[in-house]
């Protein structure tokens, strides 16, 4: 496994963390009273365009799973088309899934709703980029030992230390410890987003303490 490759992961997962810092930092010297628990949806929404804008970005450039087939503008637009539906669909499956398991079904459908779309972002755009609209691909990836190369693997580290951290970050909510982030869905989110980061360094790390015992197969 080539050492530059895993630079690359490294330095892209990075750039993504960063992104999220600034997300929350650099807002506030535009917006007057902005915060990540004061104007929570605020920066719900600034997150998730950051993540997704530099993801795409960083797909182009580093070109993880390019195809050898050249795609003609023709086929690239129904594509781009499809992913956007995949990624709606997405959010509405997510927000779904999160009134199913206790958030309020018609209070606060806009702060559900804005969870799911970042809860999406840092798991279905990144299938997306690096793999298209292609469910048989999505299954390959999250079945065991159906990763084929170290970005793949990384998809798979911060796709589930993300909805892991948004699930631990739901213990708290019914606690009675009356603190401004135990209000929906600030926990899960704050959650969501450690989690992703903690996928993103963790990925590149493991990858290169275990390149010897990982053997990637085209299938």
């Amino acid at each position: 496994m080539r050492e530059a490759e895993i630079r690359r992961l490294l330095a892209a997962n990075l750039l993504c963390a960063l992104s999220i810092v600034l997300a929350a930092v650099v807002p506030a010297f535009f917006l007057d009273g902005f915060s990540v628990l004061g104007t929570h949806l605020t920066w719900l929404c600034v997150c998730s365009v950051c993540v997704a804008t530099l993801n795409i970005i960083l797909h182009l450039v580093f070109k993880p799973n390019q195809s050898p087939k050249r795609r003609s503008f023709a086929h690239k637009i129904p594509r781009f088309l499809k992913c956007c539906i995949y990624f709606f669909m997405s959010c509405i499956l997510f927000h779904a899934i999160i009134v199913l398991y206790g958030a309020p079904l018609i209070e606060l459908v806009t702060e559900t709703f804005l969870f799911a779309v970042l809860l999406s972002t840092f798991t279905t755009l990144q299938c997306l980029c690096l793999l298209g609209p292609n469910i048989q691909a999505w299954i390959r990836v999250f079945s065991k030992n159906g990763a084929m190369s170290i970005w793949e693997s990384s998809l798979q580290i911060t796709s589930m230390c993300s909805i892991l951290g948004a699930w631990f970050g739901a213990f708290p909510i019914p606690l009675d410890w009356d603190r401004p982030w135990q209000v929906w869905p600030i926990s899960c989110s704050l959650g969501a987003t450690f989690g992703y980061m903690a996928g993103l360094i963790i990925a590149p790390l493991w990858i290169h303490w275990n390149r010897k015992q990982l053997t990637y197969k085209s299938r």
